[in-house]
C-alpha cells in the first residue's frame, strides 16, 4: 500500500491525531522538501505544508516540482490537497467546499513540467480528468459520513499568478469563461502530479466572493479569519477521507504509459 499525503495549511493535519511521528526531508534534483510522517488509524501519512512551517514562502515561490516529486520518492501514491479560494459562482458561496474538476491556469511564470526537453525528454500528459475521480468521489462519499457538509462535486479553478488579489475586471473574465473559483496554488501543482502518476484531488474552501462580486475589499485577514473558522471542519473531512479510501490501482497510475512510466 502506497502512502497518502496531504498538501496544504498547518491547520488541515492536526498532528495529535497520527502516530508515530516524525520529521524528514527528501532531496531531489529542484530542491530539498520538509514534511511530517506519522500514522492515522493504521494508514501512513505524509503532511507537506506547501507554504513551509511558517507559511513564509508565496504562491508563485512554491517549488512545486521539488514537492511533487519529492512525494513520489517517499512511495506517496495519492495526494489530498486543500486549497482558499474566492468564488465567482453566486451559487458556490463562502464557508462550502467544492471539488474541482477542471482548472483554467493563468500562472506566468511557473515551472509547469518534468519534462523541459534534454534528459528528461518531451511528455504531453493527457489533462481531460486532471482531478483523479476515484479520490473525489472518495472525498464526496466522506461527507456523506459527516454531518451538516455542503460540498459541491464539480467546479473550474481558476489559478492565477499571485501574489496580489485579482481585478475586478479579471474576475469578470474569468467568469465569462467557465471559472467557479479563484486560487494561486493549484496550478501546476495538479499537472506534475498527472505526470508523476499520482492520484491527486483538491478540496476548495470557499472564503470569500472575489474582487467586484464581493461588497467591500478584499483583506488576506478575512481569508485567514475563513480558514481558521472551518479548519476543523475541514481537517475532519480529510481525515475521514483518508479513513475510508481504499489504496488500489487508477488510470492516474498509469498517465505516462506511452512513455514507459514516471522515471524522473
Amino acid at each position: 500500500m502506497g502512502l497518502i499525503a496531504i498538501i496544504g495549511g498547518t491547520g488541515v493535519c492536526d498532528l495529535k491525531l497520527l502516530d508515530h511521528i516524525h520529521d524528514g526531508y527528501m532531496d531531489t534534483f529542484y530542491g530539498t522538501i520538509h514534511y511530517v510522517k506519522g500514522a492515522y488509524k493504521g494508514k501512513d501519512i505524509v503532511f507537506l505544508p506547501r507554504h513551509g512551517k511558517t507559511h513564509s514562502i508565496p504562491p508563485h515561490l512554491i517549488n512545486y516540482r521539488a514537492n511533487i516529486l519529492g512525494l513520489k520518492r517517499l512511495g506517496v501514491t495519492a495526494i489530498l490537497a486543500t486549497t482558499a479560494v474566492g468564488s465567482l459562482n453566486p451559487d458556490y458561496k463562502p464557508n462550502e467546499f467544492v471539488l474541482p474538476d477542471q482548472f483554467l491556469d493563468f500562472t506566468k511564470l511557473r515551472h509547469t513540467s518534468f519534462f523541459d526537453g534534454g534528459e528528461n525528454g518531451v511528455v504531453h500528459v493527457d489533462m481531460t480528468s486532471p482531478y483523479c475521480q476515484t479520490l473525489r468521489k472518495t472525498i464526496t462519499d466522506a461527507g456523506t459520513l459527516l454531518e451538516n457538509y455542503d460540498i459541491h462535486p464539480t467546479g473550474t479553478y481558476v489559478c492565477t499568478e499571485g501574489p496580489r488579489f485579482e481585478t475586478p475586471a479579471e474576475i469578470k473574465m474569468f467568469e465569462k469563461l467557465g471559472g467557479d473559483l479563484v486560487g494561486m496554488t493549484n496550478v501546476p501543482e495538479v499537472c506534475l502530479a498527472r505526470e508523476a502518476e499520482i492520484c491527486y484531488a483538491t478540496v476548495s474552501m470557499i472564503t470569500n466572493f472575489a474582487a467586484g462580486i464581493s461588497p467591500t475589499p478584499l483583506t488576506h485577514s478575512e481569508v485567514l479569519e475563513c480558514m481558521a473558522q472551518n479548519s476543523q471542519r475541514l481537517r475532519a473531512l480529510i481525515m475521514k477521507t483518508i479513513e475510508i479510501y481504499q489504496d488500489t490501482d487508477c488510470d492516474c497510475r498509469h498517465t505516462l504509459k506511452d512513455y514507459g512510466g514516471f522515471t524522473v
